[in-house]
């Protein structure tokens, strides 16, 4: 790999870290190319961006993008989205399915160091559709309840009638 190509990774690695409020470091060690596939389908389905790169260019796009001192080490592959549930959410379900080939190691949650809990506490937190919905829900209960009240009074006026 030429200087250029690196510079231009991390050039790359920089900006998307920037504007990330997750990344999760996984080991894949055993995954073949289509199960990698899978988890890059995955990821692309739920907004999270997946890359494979050396430790020491993600290690200065990290420090260049103010996200601190990354320690990395061995076969590394990075997970990363906009929002902080997204790639926890799509990395501890791929590891659940594959075990034995894929483990998530660490990562950074809005500019801090996580482990591998605070990435699992993350990952079973409702979206940001489901906590909308749940929202929804709860302001139109209001709503629900005093229309089926007035169809209850309707139908006993109606059969007053």
């Amino acid at each position: 790999m030429t200087k250029q190509q690196k510079t231009e990774i991390v050039d790359f690695l920089t900006a998307e870290f920037k504007v990330s409020q997750a990344i999760v470091v996984c080991d894949y060690k055993g995954l073949t190319h289509k199960e990698l596939e899978v988890l890059r389908k995955d990821a692309r389905a739920n907004g999270t961006k997946v890359q494979v790169a050396k430790n020491t260019l993600v290690t200065v796009a990290a420090r260049n993008a103010e996200l601190g001192d990354v320690e990395l080490a061995g076969t590394n592959i990075f997970l990363w989205s906009e929002d902080q549930i997204s790639a926890c959410k799509v990395a501890d379900k791929f590891a659940s399915d594959n075990k034995e080939k894929f483990a998530i190691k660490s990562g950074i949650i809005e500019g801090k160091i996580a482990n591998v809990d605070t990435v699992n506490a993350f990952a079973k937190l409702p979206s940001k559709e489901e906590l909308l919905g749940m929202l929804a829900s709860v302001w139109m209960g209001p709503v629900r309840n005093f229309t089926i009240g007035l169809d209850a009074l309707r139908r006993k006026k109606e059969e007053a009638a």
